[in-house]
């Protein structure tokens, strides 16, 4: 059996000093002073994600009631005070589930809005048709779903709010860069991109068939750079 050496506890007590003694003969009295500050500072450290703070629901024992959730001021003013109202508009819902309908009626207005701004923040990834080809996506990106799958096809159009405002897989959220009555004009300019990909000449009104016939219109030229 292996027995300890005579002394050896008092050797291992002596061990911090003798440590101690050697960085400040080694590295000198203000290099030493400077390596214990930083070994002190690194043990007390608190990770933000570790900082206090109440869990929800959580007691206290600093209020009077010995709840730690609080209710508003007094006369406190909701910054979406129509949110709670109007469910359709603000959520593309109806009781919790996606809603197949308008808030507002669609007009030529809000289809034209909606084009606008479908032209500005989908077409980049989704493509001006809606066929997932932007331009982004050529050079690289990741392709988004065609808008004329069969699965978008059938979904409500609550649901395509939904995705602008909460995003879905690589998709980011637009509720902060697109207001909520332009979510519902571009949602309006889905569907009638969707249409168009599958209409007849049936589904054209009588009295605009003869447009059909009509030659497009050339495009613009783009102003030549330093013509007056």
């Amino acid at each position: 059996m292996l027995r300890p050496e005579p002394n050896s506890q008092l050797r291992i007590s002596q061990f911090p000093r003798r440590l101690g003694s050697w960085l400040r003969n080694a590295v000198g009295r203000w290099e030493f002073a400077l390596i214990l500050s930083c070994v002190l500072v690194s043990a007390c450290r608190q990770d933000m994600h570790d900082a206090p703070r109440y869990e929800p629901l959580e007691a206290s024992a600093f209020f009077s009631n010995g709840q730690s959730a609080r209710l508003p001021v007094a006369n406190t003013v909701s910054r979406a005070p129509l949110a709670d109202n109007d469910e359709l508009l603000y959520t593309g819902k109806i009781n919790g589930t996606t809603a197949n309908l308008f808030p507002m009626p669609v007009t030529n207005e809000l289809m034209q809005r909606g084009q606008e701004r479908f032209n500005i923040f989908c077409a980049p990834c989704h493509g001006r048709t809606g066929k997932g080809d932007g331009v982004v996506v050529q050079r690289g990106m990741r392709t988004p779903p065609s808008l004329h799958e069969d699965r978008l096809r059938a979904a409500s159009v609550g649901y395509f709010f939904d995705v602008m405002t909460h995003g879905f897989g690589a998709m980011q959220d637009y509720a902060a860069q697109i207001s909520v009555e332009d979510r519902w004009a571009i949602a309006a300019y889905e569907r009638a991109l969707q249409f168009s990909q599958r209409a007849t000449v049936d589904d054209v009104p009588d009295d605009r068939r003869a447009d059909l016939d009509r030659p497009a219109a050339p495009a613009a030229e783009a102003p030549t750079p330093g013509a007056p």
